[in-house]
């Protein structure tokens, strides 16, 4: 392995506090795939093979409606994990990863890691403690959004999108994706006419530039106060 490809692993959280010669471990136990862009990764239902993490380009995790209308939980870009909830557990992908973008894809087969860990204890104890200060933030978030109310979930969401996604341009930060107002409603866990109003609010109030598939955040700091307030 590469130095680059040793600095690369190191930036995925799950790897980052490992010494090279564990990540050399991991690397013989990872395979990579290349996703073009619209391809799914895997669909729901689907047997789980493993977890996955994104070298370069964008994932959008969906799941799909009765009526077969698609729905965006997230968003994925380089250095995220996906589908880690299969970790030690047999059982179908609970949602589909379709590519947003030509992607790579590094694939981490149960079966592989597993072995891997019961050979390596110290391994399986980094794992079981990164995935459990995973788990505590997620639940803080899930805590922060439910006690937020609408027009909060749709700014911490923007929020969220900026954050990873945005562009510097001089004092503002643009975000371009391709999601619409539902898509976006749905990652709120609100209304698509909710998400219409909160706009309308936050470019009555100068906080952003709304145009089609992209927003111009015009003052960030801004933006969190109509979420951070909210819950305390």
């Amino acid at each position: 392995m590469s130095g680059a490809e040793l600095a690369y692993l190191r930036r995925i959280p799950v790897f980052e506090d490992l010494a090279p010669e564990d990540l050399q471990l991991i690397i013989r136990v990872t395979a990579e795939r290349r996703i073009a862009r619209g391809q799914a990764v895997f669909s729901e239902g689907e047997p789980g093979e493993g977890f996955h993490y994104i070298r370069s380009g964008r994932v959008k995790i969906i799941k799909l409606s009765a009526d077969g209308r698609e729905h965006i939980l997230n968003i994925l870009g380089p250095g995220d994990v996906f589908a880690e909830v299969l970790l030690f557990n047999e059982a179908p992908y609970p949602a589909t990863a379709i590519a947003v973008e030509d992607a790579v894809i590094g694939v981490i087969r149960n079966r592989d890691l597993e072995a891997l860990l019961v050979a390596q204890p110290r391994l399986a104890v980094h794992v079981i403690r990164v995935m459990s200060k995973k788990l505590l933030y997620i639940q803080s978030k899930v805590k922060s959004f439910a006690l937020a109310d609408s027009q909060a979930k749709v700014a911490q969401t923007l929020d969220y999108l900026l954050g990873r996604y945005g562009n510097p341009t001089g004092n503002t930060r643009e975000v371009t994706l391709e999601i619409n107002r539902q898509d976006l409603a749905n990652m709120a866990g609100t209304t698509r006419e909710t998400v219409s109003r909160v706009f309308r609010t936050l470019k009555d109030d100068g906080v952003i530039e709304d145009e089609e598939r992209r927003i111009v955040v015009r003052d960030p700091v801004r933006l969190r106060t109509y979420f951070e307030q909210s819950v305390v």
